[in-house]
């Protein structure tokens, strides 16, 4: 079974002596669970895996059962260290209060007890976590499946992941387009909106949140004012509402809107957003063009080629925590910008149609990047560039 990277960072916290909970977080059907199931199997540290996928939530002492459950089998059969895993721990009301008082229990009683969480939203755990658990956890994130690992783990080709993504549970549908475009729209989108967002944020508009989604997906990569935007909704809001929106579906892995690069904060957040998804496979649900006809239009897939090198930059962002932006000026512009520890890194994108890159002889004169790069003819080949590891490029 093929292992992603995060099983090594996974396998090497659990086998440190007890310090933090380790919290892993990131968007729905990216394989967290499965990741966490192959460490087990690896490790010679016994273990609980307890999940609440099906307990009710009001049920307020389910997370001091689990803690109980694992304390009793640790004492029973004298184990020196023992591992606690809970899965979809989100679904559990008040959580991270219960963790906090058993963790804080067992530290206290000097008790080896580790413990693994994870869920399926993002969004909860992380509000869970700056709640009550600070100073007593660390983070693992995981994010969207890499060109490299998709093909290594399902044989996809380049076109193909350009167009369907990297959602590891969709593979075996690709060559379905109505069974892979419903998996998306109910195994990710629906889920995402309805359980992640809405069953826990006050959303005043869910029709304007849904909308919001699709039609900043369907312009993934373009600049797009919030004001125009609500001219092409159905559902008439204002900037700010539809600003929180993006924000929301941002924390949960979907629809991010980028800035624009500039050297002071105020221009950077008064400027347009360019829309970007986190994984091409929500831009292209909603593609008129199935794969066969879009990889054989040059100025099309160009456009599905620039958001998915977007959709790798920002979904690997998440993991490193470098920042990233485009830039316009006129008629000069560079696709994505990227920043991290006072270094900056341009990167333009240009499919076999395009060769113009005058925006990175104007940007470089203004900003001193660090480094320019071209992805696409007479530069970085597209498939390299996906395969490659962000943070080389500081």
């Amino acid at each position: 079974m093929y292992r992603r990277s995060s099983y090594e960072t996974i396998k090497s916290r659990i086998e440190e002596p007890r310090k933090f909970i380790q919290v892993i977080v990131g968007p729905r059907q990216i394989g967290k669970t499965t990741v966490v199931a192959q460490v087990l199997d690896d490790i010679q540290v016994p273990h609980i895996f307890l999940s609440a996928d099906n307990v009710p939530a009001s049920q307020r002492d389910w997370v001091s059962n689990c803690w109980e459950s694992a304390r009793s089998q640790m004492a029973l059969q004298k184990h020196e260290e023992f591992l606690l895993v809970i899965d979809e721990i989100q679904k559990v009301n008040n959580w991270s209060e219960a963790v906090k008082r058993e963790w804080d229990k067992d530290t206290l009683d000097h008790l080896n007890l580790k413990v693994v969480l994870l869920g399926s939203s993002r969004v909860m755990l992380e509000r869970g976590l700056s709640e009550s658990l600070a100073g007593r956890f660390e983070e693992i994130r995981m994010t969207h499946w890499t060109y490299a690992e998709m093909r290594d783990a399902f044989g996809l080709t380049f076109e193909e992941y350009v167009y369907y993504g990297g959602y590891p549970g969709a593979a075996d549908f690709i060559k379905d387009q109505v069974r892979w475009e419903q998996y998306i729209g109910s195994a990710i989108v629906d889920a995402t909106l309805n359980k992640d967002i809405l069953q826990n944020q006050v959303i005043t508009k869910p029709a304007l949140l849904r909308q919001t989604f699709e039609l900043g997906a369907a312009y993934s990569a373009q600049e797009l004012s919030l004001s125009k935007l609500i001219g092409q909704l159905n559902d008439a809001g204002n900037t700010t509402t539809l600003s929180n929106y993006l924000q929301l579906l941002s924390d949960a892995g979907m629809l991010c809107g980028l800035q624009k690069f500039a050297n002071d904060q105020a221009r950077k957040r008064n400027s347009v957003p360019k829309f970007q998804v986190y994984n091409n496979a929500l831009r292209n649900i909603y593609s008129e063009l199935p794969l066969t006809e879009a990889c054989v239009r040059p100025k099309e897939w160009g456009r599905y080629l620039e958001s998915a090198v977007g959709a790798f930059l920002t979904s690997q962002a998440f993991v490193y925590g470098y920042k990233v932006y485009y830039w316009r000026e006129g008629n000069d512009e560079v696709d994505y910008v990227l920043q991290h520890k006072g270094r900056i890194v341009a990167i333009e994108v240009k499919g076999n149609a395009e060769r113009t890159t005058t925006g990175m002889a104007a940007f470089s004169e203004h900003f001193h990047p660090h480094r320019l790069l071209l992805v696409g003819k007479e530069g970085i080949a597209p498939e390299d560039f996906l395969c490659c590891d962000p943070m080389e490029l500081f």
